[in-house]
């Protein structure tokens, strides 16, 4: 917990005629300098107490932890069960208390989510103390933001070139999922890559808060260069393009982990086993990740099964259009609705990386099977077909827009740089 205390100073004015130290006789009265013609107001002493929710807390006994009166405690829970459920604390959230140097309660404010916080505030009475309680909207604007980065020895990935920028992880995601359909993340970065990006983010009171969308970026990798765009067609729904207006979607990302692993064994018709030391059909590719680390569909479709499978460990199986199927072994957990008949999108979780049924270590053996043959996954996803064009009468449209948005990302820089905020409510409303 973070814990800020001080004390508001207080000032004295001093307007009389009494000797000062040092000094052996009073200034003569025609000398002295006229009285101040108005009153000081003499602020009141206060602590603020900062902090964050700490895990499996309840709201009341958070309160109880900060020394407040149980009388207090009592009308402050009752009263905000008006305006905001109490269970619904969550740890992890900031929250600071207000109170007068007698331990009265002057303020209390909770941060809720990224819309909203509690306030409660002190309402004195005859003989009495009362709280109001309120939920209160933060006030955002929306930043259109300009950024660009590489690939280097110091930053071999794209979260880590992010990172390098100050931006958060979350943008590095963003990306991955617009370019996923292009660049495998995992295996296809090269050092010399780099990249611009255009995307928005949300400020709140000040400071950054949600990330909006991706509105264009730029990869410019091992030699070539990778466009998109976001754009919604009249009467469509928002999507990604390259710059001659072909869709970024594709039947299949090229990879069922978005950062960070590695191939550690690739698709062969006789490896090596590892752990049992004979030669066996190694039908799939290896990731290796850390445990925990999430897995999600390559693409749309159902799920056929999702069960321990003997030396597979815990594994999911899908069924996709076209004749395809997908596994996903030694999986440590399943995502939550992971059973056969589901549907899952594109991107979707689906369980988390584990080192289950016979394995040396955590990683992911990825398998992608077509019209019931297995294929190699890394050469398939390669003669996936380009996505739907924007209709030839929308075109127009789509390449002012192209002109536009790339045309803010010229002048940008390694440092985030704001192009535009405006304010997110109107921005919401006006959007297409």
């Amino acid at each position: 917990m973070r814990l800020l205390s001080y004390l508001v100073p207080i000032a004295f004015i001093a307007a009389s005629g009494l000797l000062l130290a040092g000094c052996s006789a009073p200034a003569p009265e025609a000398e002295l300098s006229p009285a101040p013609a108005f009153d000081i107001e003499l602020p009141s002493q206060s602590t603020v107490v900062e902090g964050t929710v700490p895990r499996n807390a309840t709201f009341a006994g958070l309160l109880e932890s900060h020394d407040l009166p149980g009388a207090l405690i009592v009308a402050i829970v009752d009263e905000t069960r008006d305006v905001f459920d109490p269970r619904r604390l969550r740890a992890g959230n900031d929250y600071r208390i207000v109170t007068a140097v007698d331990g009265r309660l002057r303020q209390l404010e909770y941060h809720i989510d990224s819309d909203s916080f509690l306030r409660v505030e002190a309402r004195e009475r005859a003989g009495d103390s009362a709280v109001e309680a309120t939920v209160v909207p933060y006030v955002k604007q929306r930043a259109v933001i300009a950024m660009s980065g590489g690939i280097d020895r110091s930053r071999s990935s794209l979260v880590a070139a992010i990172d390098d920028a100050g931006e958060q992880v979350q943008l590095a995601i963003a990306m991955a999922d617009v370019l996923g359909g292009e660049i495998d993340f995992n295996n296809d970065l090269r050092l010399g890559d780099s990249f611009r990006v255009l995307f928005e983010r949300y400020l709140r009171e000040d400071q950054y808060d949600d990330y909006g969308n991706v509105l264009a970026t730029e990869f410019n990798n091992d030699g070539r260069r990778v466009r998109a765009i976001r754009f919604t067609p009249p009467g469509g729904d928002p999507g990604y393009y390259d710059e001659e207006g072909r869709s970024l979607k594709r039947m299949f990302l090229r990879s069922p982990l978005r950062f960070e692993p590695r191939v550690t064994s690739r698709f062969s018709r006789s490896r090596m086993h590892p752990i049992l030391g004979e030669r066996r059909a190694h039908l799939g590719v290896d990731y290796g990740a850390a445990t925990g680390t999430p897995v999600i569909s390559v693409a749309n479709g159902t799920v056929i099964s999702a069960a321990w499978s003997g030396g597979s460990g815990r594994m999911v199986r899908l069924r996709h259009s076209g004749g395809y199927e997908t596994y996903y072994l030694h999986l440590s957990s399943f995502a939550n609705g992971m059973r056969p008949g589901a549907r899952v999108a594109q991107g979707q979780l689906i369980g988390r990386v584990g080192s289950t049924g016979l394995a040396n270590g955590p990683h992911l053996d990825y398998r992608v099977k077509k019209s019931g043959v297995f294929v190699n996954p890394l050469v398939e996803h390669r003669k996936m077909p380009p996505g739907e064009p924007i209709p030839a009468e929308h075109l127009d449209v789509f390449h002012a827009e192209r002109q536009r948005v790339f045309g803010m990302l010229v002048d940008s820089t390694p440092t985030p740089t704001i192009l535009s905020a405006d304010d997110a409510d109107a921005a919401a409303a006006g959007a297409p």
